[in-house]
Formats: structure tokens, C-alpha cells, sequence
């Protein structure tokens, strides 16, 4: 029994794209991107969940994977999943950074650690804050609302050659906006707080100085008045 090549590419197609997709997207957002994830095991995740997406997808169309138009299928689908990956990491990014202005704000940024994830070295704050997301983030079933969104990414951008258009580039450079913007509001109420504290801790100071001034000043014509009156 033969099977038609275009049978063959066609049920090769259903998974390929797919899988590309998810294997890019595991490649790059947080937990399954970390450095700490062995890329076999990730390489398997992928697989599994192709395999369990594709049946409930569209049929893609019946595009020769080793063509032309199928080469710029997979690096679309690579840029597809980075993308969405690379979103999701935003996340992420914009704890550590409200961390490396709460470090800075308290005098802390020189205590540096190692982060695990991305191997870069970050501020210890943002560390912590790094561990609470991201254990919050197993915690609120993260991990299947993100393979949720790489289903429902499918029906959103389906396999075509059409991909991204200009739009989508400029919603993810939005995104972007948006990671600082949140980064600030999450470190605006620690900023806020150590810039009240300074500045009491300046009024402090300056009251002490004039109440020493003063007293010092009292002390010394207390004693003037003491010899004055001794004569």
C-alpha cells in the first residue's frame, strides 16, 4: 500500500506548523524558556502539544514544507512564536525592572545576584519580586492559560502567507510601552514612600540642629549670667 506524496505532505504540514509555532513560543516564555529547563524536555513538550492541538486546528493548507512559500511558512512561524513568547516575558520584565528602581531607590543596587532564568546578573529585589510572579504565576494556572493562548494564536493568525502584517508589529511595540509603564507603577509606591521618609528625615535633622543650636546657645549665656551675677 503507497500513500500519495500529497497525502503524505499534507498530514506533515497539519503537525509541522504547529509544532514550529509551539517550539518557539516554549523557546522564549517564562517558566518554559527558563535556563533551567533542559532543552530535550522542552523539545518533548512541544511535540506532546502538537500533538494535541493540531487535530481540534483548521486544516492548513497543502503547502510543500521543502518549497519556496513552505520556507517562508517556518521562519513566519518562528517569528509568530518568538513574538508571543517574547510578550509573555514582558511580564516578567517589568517586575525586574520596578526591582532595579526600588534597589536604587534604597540604596540596595550594588547587592547583585545571578538570575537564573536569563543568566544576567539583576538586583536582589528584583530577584525576589522575579520568584513571587513567578510562583504566582504556577499558582494561577499560568501555564495552561498560555498553552490556551497558543491554541487560540491558531485561529487569530492561522497558517497562511499572509503572518504578521505592520499592525501587529506595532501592538507588540506597544507592549513594550506598556512593560515600563507598569514597571513604574509597581515601583511608584516604594519610590513615593523612601522620598517621604527622606524628606522627614531632612526635617528631622534640621529641626535637631537648630534645637541643639539653641540649647547650646542657652547653655552658654546660662553661664554668662551666672559669672555676671557672681561679681
Amino acid at each position: 500500500m503507497t500513500l500519495p506524496l500529497a497525502d503524505i505532505m499534507g498530514w506533515v504540514g497539519t503537525y509541522l506548523w504547529v509544532l514550529i509555532r509551539v517550539g518557539a513560543v516554549l523557546m522564549v516564555a517564562p517558566v518554559f524558556g527558563a535556563r533551567g529547563v533542559p532543552k530535550r524536555l522542552r523539545a518533548l513538550a512541544a511535540m506532546v502539544i502538537s500533538l494535541v492541538i493540531a487535530p481540534t486546528l483548521p486544516a492548513p493548507p497543502a503547502i510543500d514544507p521543502l518549497s519556496a512559500l513552505g520556507i517562508v511558512l517556518v521562519w513566519q512561524q518562528i517569528m509568530i512564536g518568538v513574538t508571543i513568547g517574547f510578550v509573555l516575558g514582558m511580564v516578567i520584565s517589568s517586575f525586574v525592572m520596578a526591582g532595579e528602581a526600588m534597589a536604587l531607590g534604597m540604596g540596595l543596587g550594588f547587592a547583585q545576584t545571578v538570575d537564573p532564568q536569563n543568566g544576567v546578573s539583576v538586583p536582589l529585589i528584583s530577584q525576589f519580586l522575579t520568584i513571587v510572579v513567578t510562583l504566582l504565576f504556577i499558582a494561577l494556572d499560568g501555564p495552561a492559560l498560555t498553552l490556551k493562548l497558543l491554541a487560540d494564536s491558531f485561529l487569530w493568525l492561522p497558517v497562511s502567507p499572509i503572518g504578521l502584517t505592520a499592525e501587529d508589529f506595532w501592538r507588540v511595540v506597544g507592549f513594550g510601552q506598556a512593560m515600563f509603564v507598569n514597571a513604574l507603577l509597581i515601583a511608584l509606591p516604594v519610590i513615593i514612600s523612601l522620598l517621604m521618609v527622606n524628606i522627614a528625615m531632612g526635617v528631622i535633622t534640621r529641626s535637631f540642629l537648630s534645637w541643639y543650636q539653641a540649647r547650646f546657645g542657652c547653655l552658654i549665656l546660662n553661664s554668662f549670667c551666672k559669672k555676671r551675677c557672681s561679681f
